[in-house]
């Protein structure tokens, strides 16, 4: 017989939302931060609720047909919102347990991943380690050991790598939403505009402005995910 603590271990807890999920699917550092989220998901906005499940509806119905959903989150210098997006999203898919999701990234311009990016998901508990150097480094974020990490640094959105077609253009910001009328090759298009977190650069709030982003789009990311299990059933 299964011991009580075992059973714990094992079991795909029940989360806030009514769905399975699986902390153990992430690494241990950030599980705490997770929780937070999870916990806090009911104080979204109704209106962005509606727009995250029009997001849902999209990722459901590719992953109920066999299909991966591939999700090129967008804005102007792929410095900041896209990689916090990008990543939290990916972290959400394992947690909920939803295959055959990929999270990609990119700019209308390429610069570099913004180092205050990277603190700020350190400071959540993700592993982010700069395996290359220079003026856009390449930085590893492990947010699972079961899973490879994410390759986060700048690059247009068009770059290879990144899908070309049968994609949804994740827009994280109102000036690539602006300035990139048609992305070419997706099929779907979610405009998500969180507000940039380099208005604080250089300042005492600078910190305090990236974890209040981090952890905004974090909870977003997870009712998304929890959002795409309730529509497939599980």
């Amino acid at each position: 017989m299964i011991s009580r603590e075992l059973a714990v271990v094992a079991f795909l807890a029940i989360a806030a939302h009514g769905v399975r999920a699986d902390e153990s699917e992430l690494i241990e550092p950030v599980r705490p931060y997770v929780r937070g989220v999870v916990d806090s998901i009911d104080s979204l906005p109704a209106e962005r609720k509606d727009k995250l499940s029009r997001v849902a509806e999209y990722i459901a119905a590719r992953v109920a047909d066999g299909e991966t959903a591939k999700l090129v989150f967008i804005c102007t210098h792929n410095s900041r919102r896209s990689h916090l997006s990008q990543i939290w999203c990916q972290t959400a898919a394992a947690y909920y347990g939803v295959p055959r999701v990929a999270t990609y990234s990119g700019g209308t311009e390429a610069t570099a991943c913004n180092i205050r990016t990277i603190r700020a998901l350190r400071r959540a508990g993700l592993s982010a380690v700069a395996s290359t150097e220079g003026e856009n480094p390449v930085y590893l974020v492990q947010y699972s050991e079961l899973r490879p990490p994410i390759r986060a640094y700048s690059k247009v959105y068009s770059q290879e790598g990144n899908p070309t077609s049968e994609f949804a253009a994740m827009m994280c910001c109102s000036d690539a939403d602006r300035e990139c009328p048609d992305v070419a090759g997706a099929d779907g298009r979610f405009p998500l505009h969180y507000e940039d977190p380099k208005v604080a650069d250089n300042t005492p709030e600078e910190a305090q402005r990236y974890d209040e982003r981090s952890l905004e789009i974090a909870r977003e990311m997870f009712f998304l995910m929890a959002e795409v299990l309730r529509r497939l059933g599980n």
